[in-house]
């Protein structure tokens, strides 16, 4: 096995800032297509189980399934149990064995799983399809935290907001076109199984288009412009080592910022799922929408969030090098308007009847594009803590966060005993506003910015200790010029 390349920051004030290279399409953003369309195909794998599952109840062919809501929600939720569980040590693999080859194995399998799901509910109902769901959970438990790192190595440090939100949304698209294409696929001569049958396939194709295609690090990407790789290490300031950097938890689990962090990830976790995996009982059982429809008015609004998210990523960007705002203050409004604004919409979603369906479908598209901004807050902040860290960090808190997944729609099946009744639907709407709310003031009151001390390890060479920030960056100019050259010879 080849020996994995550390990477150690630099801080920030000792580098020099660096030229943007010549051509403007470089291998940082083919890598970035590549990670979103990953991205792009664990979130249709997850999600087509949430317009698959109304179509095994309520078919009309042969392969129908008679299970209530409570059931239902063990289904929806049992994804769940399996990604909480690989969160943490994703994080901890990615440092020691590589983020690429991790990435392609588990979204691999996991394709692998979601074909097996039409048999698994033919000959084992719903226990055999949640141990799927389970073994899918534990397979895409590792991608947060592989494609921070992956970020962490190939994103300039300006470029972090857009080069974020473009890869993260890729599962926002992702739910636009699996919960469009689930509803006619359900609907289809098929039937629900060419659900889990079509996207198992595509993200097969995926897994061996990046085997090839998916690098390390610019360090490891032998077609890269000397240009662009001299840009994005500058940049980013670092200095590689084949020596193994301990994850220091200790520091980790005692840092205010870090907790800040956490808690606005949870309650945004919690409000996402949860109109991710009810959205479609919402539009059948509330706003009467047939299944082929369903589909479609259930992905309007993360249609609307991606679209949204190329102007809010490209302009907080556009306002930190401009010095309109300081990295702060853009990570603070993002993060406040993407969880205050679905906050106050939901609060207006529990007062809309079933006989408005538009109104209800305009303000849930509000809710869900509003979302999108905290890929410039709070989910970008991973990287700004720790750039050396930023998978095992991401794998930590978003394993909490999951935690709130497992839960919301447990919770609301608890609620919702009649999925018809406007009334329970308004408390889950009251309920998840107020988690919103929570973790936006969290962020707000305790979140930073600042590299943590804790980023710069001292580590042990040559019988000597060195602190890490003391290394020069002319150094890592001279290091990449240098290996570049003995490259060429």
């Amino acid at each position: 096995m080849s020996q994995i390349v550390r990477r150690v920051s630099i801080a920030a004030n000792m580098m020099a800032s660096p030229e943007k290279p010549r051509t403007t399409f470089g291998a940082r953003h083919v890598q970035a297509i590549l990670m979103t369309g990953g991205f792009l195909c664990c979130y249709a794998m997850r999600v087509c189980m949430s317009v698959a599952v109304v179509a095994m109840v309520d078919s009309n062919k042969s392969l129908r399934f008679d299970w209530n809501e409570q059931t239902q929600n063990l289904v929806l939720s049992s994804f769940f149990w399996g990604y909480v569980v690989t969160q943490v040590p994703g994080g901890m693999m990615t440092q020691r064995w590589g983020a690429q080859r991790l990435l392609g194995i588990s979204v691999g399998l996991c394709a692998l799983a979601t074909l097996l799901i039409p048999l698994a509910a033919a000959y084992g109902d719903y226990v055999l399809v949640c141990t799927c769901r389970v073994f899918c959970g534990l397979c895409q438990g590792v991608v947060p935290p592989v494609l921070h790192t992956l970020l962490a190595k190939w994103v300039p440090h300006l470029e972090r907001g857009r080069f974020t939100s473009f890869v993260y949304s890729g599962g926002w698209i992702g739910n636009v076109i699996a919960l469009q294409s689930s509803g006619i696929l359900a609907g289809s001569a098929i039937g629900w199984p060419s659900c889990f049958y079509f996207w198992g396939v595509v993200s097969l194709v995926w897994s061996i288009a990046w085997y090839f295609l998916g690098k390390e690090s610019p360090a490891e990407h032998p077609g890269i412009a000397s240009d662009e790789k001299i840009f994005i290490e500058s940049s980013l300031g670092i200095v590689e080592t084949t020596e193994t950097i301990s994850t220091p938890w200790k520091s980790i689990l005692t840092s205010v910022p870090v907790w800040a962090l956490l808690i606005a990830q949870c309650t945004q976790a919690w409000g996402f799922w949860m109109l991710l995996s009810k959205i479609p009982s919402y539009m059948h059982k509330v706003l009467n929408y047939d299944i082929q429809r369903n589909g479609l008015m259930s992905s309007l609004p993360y249609l609307s969030a991606w679209l949204l998210s190329f102007p809010m990523s490209f302009g907080s960007d556009w306002a930190i090098h401009s010095n309109k705002v300081s990295m702060r203050t853009s990570r603070m409004i993002c993060n406040t308007v993407g969880e205050i604004l679905p906050a106050l919409a939901l609060i207006g979603l529990g007062f809309v009847n079933n006989q408005q369906q538009l109104l209800a479908v305009s303000i849930l598209v509000i809710a869900v594009s509003g979302n999108i901004a905290v890929y410039c807050g709070h989910h970008a902040n991973h990287m700004d803590l720790s750039p050396n860290f930023a998978g095992p960090l991401m794998g930590f808190t978003n394993a909490a966060a999951n935690v709130c997944s497992i839960f919301a729609p447990l919770v609301q099946g608890f609620i919702v005993k009649d999925p018809t009744n406007v009334s329970q639907w308004r408390t889950i709407f009251l309920l998840t506003s107020g988690m919103y709310i929570i973790g936006a003031l969290a962020f707000l009151l305790f979140g930073s910015v600042k590299v943590q001390n804790w980023n710069n390890p001292t580590s042990k060479t040559n019988g000597k200790l060195y602190n890490l920030p003391e290394v020069s960056a002319i150094s890592v100019l001279n290091k990449t010029i240098n290996s570049d050259e003995k490259i060429e010879r």
